[in-house]
């Protein structure tokens, strides 16, 4: 079976404790080189790993004919810049999100990205790809539930460290840009539009200059999505989904227990089910599909023109 050979830019903890070992639960790809700017750095984490090769540049990564991919868990601010040089180097790439540090940088992307057709590049929206999100969307879009009306969603946690770049404004830190892109993007992915207005709330961190709270209302035609986000609160998330027949409710919808069976509560016509599905990794399932868009030559699992749609709603809800 042919499979996508993965290179990794930076030994970043998301990837380091989550992508990376669920990636090596994959079919279609394989992990074959870690890169840092520290070689010793890398060589420890490709032996924890288990992974074959280690560099001590991004660059040199990028030279080697032997990776056909890359994974980006860079900070924010380098999202971009190391897509467009990784597309150069003839790499497909599959990006953390938020794309970029607003909807112009991600246009920039975009218009890059089309001298390389060739290439397939796809924003980490890793929720997608679990099943109890592709059941959510199957229940609005048939009208299971009826009209969808309104969704609310939350998402917290507590990080106040001051190395931490989701702290650093320089660095696209914030809440809003790594928490609630996630209601934003289901908010469009349910409502299947895009907003027809947009008002945020931020509360902003007086040392760190990032917001640490955020509260949006995104108005669509036909119904209204609302939800906070908070990295300096007691850790929690939820999703619930309204129609005019029913409602779906979700808890830790984008940070499962990958271990436990997920549940999933739905209400029609004020009879109540509970849908249960086994335990799987939805990290395994994006590169899964991310390799399947590559060796198929398929639609990527989230397109950039979507990813520009999405930091378009973060720009407006800084303004």
């Amino acid at each position: 079976m042919q499979k996508i050979r993965i290179g990794v830019l930076s030994t970043a903890k998301i990837g380091v404790q989550k992508v990376i070992p669920a990636m090596q639960q994959a079919d279609l790809c394989e992990v074959t080189g870690i890169a840092s700017r520290n070689l010793k750095r890398a060589q420890a984490t490709a032996d924890k790993l288990s992974i074959p090769k280690a560099y001590g540049s991004y660059e040199d990564l990028l030279a080697d004919s032997e990776i056909d991919a890359v994974y980006i868990p860079l900070p924010n601010h380098m999202h971009v810049p190391w897509s467009i040089k990784s597309l150069e180097a003839g790499k497909h790439v599959l990006c953390e999100k938020p794309i970029g540090m607003d909807a112009e940088e991600a246009r920039t992307l975009l218009s890059v990205s089309k001298e390389y057709s060739g290439q397939k590049i796809s924003e980490a929206f890793m929720y997608r790809q679990h099943p109890r999100w592709k059941r959510t969307v199957e229940l609005v879009q048939s009208g299971a539930i009826g009209e969808l009306k309104a969704i609310h969603s939350f998402f917290s946690y507590y990080n106040d460290d001051p190395e931490n770049y989701r702290n650093s404004a320089d660095m696209g830190g914030g809440g809003l840009m790594d928490i609630g892109c996630y209601s934003i993007s289901l908010s469009r992915l349910l409502f299947d539009r895009e907003p027809v207005s947009v008002h945020g709330e931020l509360e902003y961190d007086p040392e760190f200059n990032t917001d640490r709270l955020a509260s949006g209302l995104l108005r669509f035609e036909g119904g209204t999505s609302v939800f906070t986000c908070a990295t300096q609160c007691y850790k929690d998330q939820y999703v619930k989904v309204f129609g005019t027949k029913g409602k779906i409710e979700m808890d830790w919808p984008f940070n499962p227990d990958f271990t436990k069976t997920q549940r999933l509560q739905v209400v029609i016509d004020d009879e109540e089910t509970i849908e249960e599905f086994a335990p799987v990794d939805h990290f395994t399932l994006q590169a899964e599909a991310f390799a399947k868009s590559i060796l198929e030559d398929k639609p990527v699992p989230v397109s950039l023109e979507d990813s520009i749609k999405n930091m378009k709603v973060i720009d407006a809800m800084r303004d």
